[in-house]
């Protein structure tokens, strides 16, 4: 194993540090905790907290700030944080508005968030849940009941952070995540596993020429395997799952988003989404915006996912909403 680490075990402790002092104009470390929030928190508006395991970066930390999250709760790599450590974070950015919970469909995250949410309850703080599924690739997976919680996730911070920023209270904040979940759809590919820094080995292993279609954020297992193939080719196959699932008319207005799992080059990245582009252009769907990028990586992992959002003019003007953090900043 080559990673640029010291102690495994201190790999997400050191991690937070340096992010904290990256980014002090956008947040703060909660002392004690593996909590990022807001450094100008908490405000008095609905709380939007988010988490899961490390290794994903920047999600979730790097989505901490205006118009998105307020806290964010790294649990060690792959694993879900712990139901004191979402507790905390609720509290430290509670402004008495209430608390919004954005969870990915996995089983670890599933248990600990609602345990953390019926704690916070009990110390009178109003707390509600949304649960992102937009994975269509398989059904259950190694870690879960139902579709997985992937880069669409992305989108549900986006467009409910706009919505607390607005001042909305909470059933409507709620009420907004929810409809995002109901119209966002993502599906995801690799070409080469991870190697998580505790375990010092590979996480699966391809051929040479193989690849996986459908692999979860984890390294869970997709659809099949496949002789390695052309990018227009690999795009496509994805975006048509996609679109298989949530179809989409001519004249609809959507967002995509192409998103690296953490070993994939840029270039590539902007390869497949020219791909996206066309498919969708051919069809009459107008893509409003695109976001091309690491949002939601797999450490190293190479590959990619793409997500469709399909949009009404609510959930466009929140996405087009400003939002400033680490690693999205929008005008």
């Amino acid at each position: 194993m080559k990673k640029v680490i010291n102690q495994p075990e201190q790999v997400v402790e050191e991690m937070l540090e340096g992010v904290a002092l990256a980014h002090p104009q956008y947040v703060k470390r909660l002392e004690g905790f593996n909590v990022l929030t807001r450094a100008d928190g908490p405000a008095a508006k609905v709380a939007l907290v988010s988490g899961g395991g490390s290794g994903h970066e920047p999600a979730h930390g790097g989505f901490v700030g205006r118009g998105m999250l307020d806290a964010a709760i790294a649990g060690a790599v792959f694993t879900s944080p712990t139901p004191d450590q979402i507790v905390e974070a609720v509290k430290a950015v509670d402004g008495g508005k209430g608390v919004l919970l954005v969870v990915k469909n996995y089983t670890g995250d599933i248990l600990n968030f609602e345990m953390a949410s019926e704690m916070a309850m009990d110390e009178g703080i109003q707390v509600e849940t949304v649960v992102v599924n937009d994975d269509v690739a398989v059904e259950n997976s190694t870690w879960t009941t139902g579709r997985r919680g992937i880069a669409g996730t992305i989108f549900v911070h986006k467009i409910a952070g706009a919505q607390a920023e607005a001042g909305a209270e909470l059933p409507e904040v709620k009420r907004v995540a929810e409809k995002v979940i109901a119209n966002v759809r993502s599906m995801g590919m690799a070409l080469s596993p991870c190697i998580v820094p505790a375990a010092g080995k590979a996480s699966f292993s391809l051929a040479e020429n193989e690849i996986e279609i459908g692999m979860g954020i984890h390294g869970e297992p997709g659809t099949h395997r496949e002789t390695m193939r052309l990018a227009d080719e690999i795009a496509a196959q994805l975006l048509k799952k996609i679109l298989n699932d949530m179809p989409v008319d001519p004249d609809d207005e959507v967002a995509v988003m192409v998103n690296g799992l953490g070993g994939t080059p840029l270039m590539e990245l902007y390869i497949v989404n020219r791909k996206i582009r066309e498919v969708l252009d051919n069809s009459g769907v107008k893509v409003v915006k695109s976001y091309v990028g690491n949002y939601m990586t797999s450490l190293e992992m190479a590959g990619f996912s793409v997500t469709v959002l399909k949009l009404d003019q609510e959930l466009k003007e929140l996405l087009f909403a400003p939002a400033d953090t680490p690693a999205l900043v929008q005008f």
